[in-house]
């Protein structure tokens, strides 16, 4: 399902038509979040969301309260379940970046996890064949995990070998 829309420079792009009214609820959501205001003398945008995360723990509140409305989104679309963990695995690392003060704030207005996880489950929802994708993604993450788990374990056994040897 897909229609070719012109540009303002003259160009064809390809944009996904979704249905359901859900969905393109996400979508303007994410936009509104992500990528509603343009930086003066740039093209990169941002939305609302590092802006309401700038005030303390209301922000981030906030910002966990707009990831569960875009999962719960997901989650009734009937999206394959690689997909409903890949948008969790975007989310999640949104809103554990997005507690470290300012930091957070300026990851948000980079990684755009709202609009991300609504144009993935628009992919997904246009071509279920492409889920396959997110498999591998998640296997990837469960590496990258179990081999940071590992490091940090090993830190740990050395600070607390350390520990005990200065005791």
């Amino acid at each position: 399902m897909t229609d070719a829309t012109g540009d303002a420079d003259g160009s064809e792009s390809v944009r996904l038509a979704v249905s359901d009214p859900d969905i393109n609820r996400l979508l303007d959501v994410g936009r509104l979040l992500d990528d509603s205001i343009r930086i003066p003398g740039t093209s990169y945008r941002v939305g609302v969301e590092p802006l309401i995360g700038l005030l303390p723990v209301v922000g981030d509140a906030a910002g966990v309260a707009f990831s569960a409305y875009v999962l719960a989104v997901t989650v009734r679309s009937g999206a394959p379940r690689a997909t409903v963990a890949r948008v969790a695995c975007i989310l999640w690392i949104d809103a554990i970046v997005g507690t470290i003060p300012v930091v957070g704030d300026l990851f948000d207005a980079y990684w755009k996890a709202n609009l991300r996880s609504a144009r993935l489950l628009e992919t997904r929802l246009a071509d279920p064949a492409s889920a396959a994708a997110d498999r591998r993604y998640l296997r990837r993450l469960v590496a990258a995990v179990a081999g940071l788990s590992l490091v940090v374990t090993a830190l740990l056994a050395a600070g607390a070998w350390w520990l005990a040897r200065a005791i």
